[in-house]
């Protein structure tokens, strides 16, 4: 988390002028996908169901990243500059995807370790007539 922290630091102060005036806007956004996205995305399935307070330290991050790549002031409001960049809210980002990799997994895409923890409930013995099964829910392992 300071990581990411210092990295939001360094990229609101000193770094978004330089870094904007000499790079395109193509290389800016690689460089932010590089250094910060994919920093975001690691490891967004034990971000999910956590508290929102740790999840706000987070948000300023993304801010400042899109605020870099689109060229926005820092004043601007941050929702429309996330519509233009394409970007969900971090709360979103995590939930999108951890939806994403269950489908995966439900739909045998994902790696087979992962394909196997993802089972339906209405696969499973005994629970074939139960509500969860039913409803789709899958099995805590």
């Amino acid at each position: 988390m300071f990581f990411l922290y210092f990295v939001a630091n360094k990229l609101s102060l000193s770094l978004s002028l330089s870094l904007s005036l000499s790079l395109t806007p193509d290389r800016t956004r690689a460089l932010v996908q590089a250094f910060v996205s994919c920093r975001l995305d690691y490891c967004n399935l034990l971000l999910a169901g956590v508290a929102d307070v740790h999840l706000r330290r987070l948000q300023p991050v993304q801010n400042a990243a899109a605020r870099l790549v689109s060229g926005a002031c820092r004043h601007d409001h941050i929702t429309p500059i996330l519509a233009a960049v394409h970007w969900l809210p971090v709360r979103e980002r995590v939930t999108f995807k951890t939806a994403v990799l269950v489908w995966k997994c439900l739909h045998d895409v994902a790696p087979r370790y992962l394909v196997d923890l993802c089972v339906p409930t209405a696969a499973t013995a005994g629970r074939l007539q139960s509500r969860s099964a039913v409803s789709g829910t899958l099995m805590v392992p």
